[in-house]
């Protein structure tokens, strides 16, 4: 006779709390000192508030849609460059690396990592300058504060609340990217650490990238001091290495090198509070060495990548397309779905239409245009 599965789990699971006093610092966020949701629920029997959080986002349509919007590099560029959805993906692994090294909430980081481009418009940060222009009377655009549009109000989780329902350590996490210069007390450390991932993670894979399509050379990298002393390391282990692992060799590098600066910087500090709760000048993040030589990686990278011909070109049309379609889906209200034209009535046509755009594909915003907008002014 089969037994009937029971709602909570076998008295002899490890709880969340028990796991977390055994593997976490004391400077960690503890779950169960979580600020709650807005909206009260139950505690689950074997999964802690923050592994809620990331299976929620994980879930979301939200997410599942970032695998179709750019990173930097357009679809018809090729399969092999990243989208927002594996940039993402990459953020989380290097996040948790750092904060499994520093004791840190792992659950905590991976939703924070997981979220924290969810409210990326269509054609990367060109479809967010398009959409901060078009909506420069309502206050702008940022994907940042979308992020949190998404979870609060977009998202449909039950029938009963709106939104994701997410905690309040996600929520306010993601909130301290929307207004950098204006926080009074350091983020959460779990929040620093995301923050510090994705700033690896973007020079990693937008060098491996770029060489990849071939708009730069390892070559013409290797004038960078941070890129010349990953090829130097690599130089001092393997002779000899074919052109295409010579390239993921330096990626390697590049983001074990920064991992491991932050990670030392970090134990320093720690080291001088006896690895007990930090005072508020700490940070996680790059000594001022490695700062100044990501810096020169990033303004290359800008001059030589980011303003290529091709992606100027891509940025160019893509701000065209979407101003187009922001002016003409106010003039068509019908072609919107009935839910943004029953949120227009709540918060404005010209916010509702931004929010529509904002959720789009790139695949999916060229589609509406070609079929709505494309003729738009023509005789």
């Amino acid at each position: 006779m089969n037994a009937t599965p029971s709602s909570s789990p076998n008295n002899h699971l490890q709880t969340i709390a028990e796991r977390e006093q055994k593997l976490l610092a004391s400077y960690a966020t503890f779950s169960s000192q979580t600020k709650g949701r807005k909206y009260a629920e139950p505690d689950h029997p074997y999964r802690g508030p923050f592994q809620r959080d990331r299976d929620r986002i994980i879930h979301s349509s939200a997410f599942r849609r970032l695998n179709g919007k750019m990173q930097v590099f357009t679809g018809e560029m090729g399969d092999y460059h990243r989208t927002r959805l594996t940039h993402t993906h990459e953020v989380a692994s290097i996040a948790r690396t750092i904060g499994r090294a520093l004791r840190l909430n792992e659950d905590l980081i991976e939703a924070l990592a997981l979220f924290h481009d969810i409210g990326h418009p269509p054609f990367g940060h060109a479809g967010e300058d398009a959409l901060n222009l078009c909506l420069e009377a309502e206050g702008g655009f940022s994907h940042n504060q979308y992020a949190l549009t998404i979870a609060e109000e977009l998202e449909i989780r039950d029938g009963d609340n709106p939104g994701l329902n997410l905690s309040r350590e996600v929520l306010e996490g993601q909130a301290t990217r929307v207004e950098k210069d204006k926080q009074t007390l350091p983020p959460l450390l779990e929040v620093q650490v995301v923050e510090a991932a994705d700033s690896i993670t973007y020079d990693a894979h937008d060098t491996d990238d770029a060489v990849k399509l071939e708009l730069v050379t390892l070559e013409e990298l290797a004038e960078v001091s941070l890129i010349q002393h990953c090829l130097e390391r690599i130089g001092s282990r393997f002779h000899q290495l074919a052109p295409n692992i010579q390239r993921r060799a330096v990626v390697h590098e590049l983001i074990d090198l920064q991992v491991s600066h932050v990670l030392q910087a970090a134990e320093t500090f720690l080291q001088k509070s006896n690895w007990q709760d930090p005072d508020e000048s700490f940070r996680i993040g790059p000594v001022e060495q490695l700062a100044k030589q990501k810096k020169e990686l990033e303004e290359f990278l800008k001059s030589r990548v980011y303003h290529h011909p091709h992606l100027l070109e891509t940025r160019g049309m893509a701000q065209q397309r979407l101003q187009a379609m922001f002016h003409g889906y106010q003039e068509r209200v019908d072609l919107l779905p009935t839910r943004f034209q029953e949120r227009a009535e709540q918060i404005g046509l010209p916010r509702s239409v931004g929010d529509y755009l904002a959720s789009m594909t790139d695949r999916y915003c060229n589609q509406q245009f070609s079929q709505f907008f494309a003729n738009q002014g023509k005789g």
